[in-house]
């Protein structure tokens, strides 16, 4: 069998911009980068399925900045309509080593994913594969990881040229999550923002050194690097832990003369407490 693992360590630098900003930054980009090539005009869906044990340890250990850590999803790629066990997905293991994001994934039909990681079976796979799988399937067992969350946002994508080739620059928007119904496959599944629709993520991810023309582009625009973990975003949103420092909720992103009453959050991190919103959307 052939081997379906791929592997890649990067440096990652966020910064979160209004829609309107991050279009006039996408197209000053394109002067020296191209678009994706699975990136069409608007962009595509990615789709994130977490898994963390019943205390949220992967997310304490975000929240805690530990030096190493990892976390486990299942990503699709693309529109949920459709979704079908032979659907490919990705399974990933995606850890921080100090400053260096690293990444390994294997693409499986959907169903194979879900016989690895919540059937806990050992699945058919390459000797190339064979490190990785064991590494999966002893997680979930020695954890007992379980899904927690999804999130889902419409990313467009520009890669370097020339010199620049191993740059990557990322605009994900309409940042959405949900605590249940975790099948992709799910009828009109209740999402809600957990960024303001109104804040687009960018991501700069680069091999080595981040180009200085990136870097100059980033000060005449006033950005800011930011703390943020989409997945971080989804658990606190939802009352699953207590909003941290490192949360963005939309009256943060007020003018100062817009008055907005202090909101109350859940006192224990892991209260079973579900919360519905009228901010929910449908996907």
């Amino acid at each position: 069998m052939a081997s379906r693992l791929h592997a890649f360590n990067r440096y990652e630098l966020k910064y979160l911009v209004p829609v309107e900003q991050a279009a006039q930054i996408r197209d000053e980009l394109g002067e020296r980068m191209d678009r994706d090539l699975h990136s069409p005009v608007g962009g595509y869906g990615v789709w994130s399925l977490y898994y963390d044990t019943p205390q949220l340890r992967f997310y304490w250990e975000k929240i805690e900045g530990l030096k190493f850590r990892r976390k486990l999803r299942i990503r699709h790629y693309g529109d949920l309509d459709g979704v079908t066990d032979d659907s490919p997905v990705c399974v990933e293991i995606k850890q921080r080593v100090n400053r260096v994001t690293q990444k390994r994934r294997i693409t499986l039909p959907y169903a194979t994913a879900r016989q690895l990681c919540d059937e806990r079976q050992l699945i058919e796979h390459s000797a190339k594969e064979r490190a990785f799988v064991n590494e999966v399937l002893e997680l979930v067992v020695r954890l007992n990881l379980q899904p927690t969350a999804v999130t889902g946002y419409q990313r467009e994508a520009l890669v370097g040229r020339d010199q620049d080739m191993g740059l990557r620059v990322t605009f994900d928007r309409r940042i959405r999550g949900r605590d249940r119904d975790f099948h992709f496959g799910t009828a009109n599944p209740e999402n809600r923002f957990i960024i303001p629709p109104r804040m687009t993520v960018m991501e700069v991810k680069v091999n080595e050194r981040t180009p200085y023309w990136i870097t100059d582009l980033a000060a005449r625009r006033n950005l800011s690097l930011i703390r943020v973990s989409k997945y971080v975003q989804s658990i606190e949103a939802f009352g699953l832990a207590p909003r941290s420092v490192f949360h963005v909720r939309d009256e943060d992103l007020l003018p100062a003369s817009v008055s907005i009453p202090t909101p109350t959050y859940p006192a224990s991190p892991t209260s079973p407490t579900k919360h519905r919103t009228t901010e929910a959307l449908h996907s």
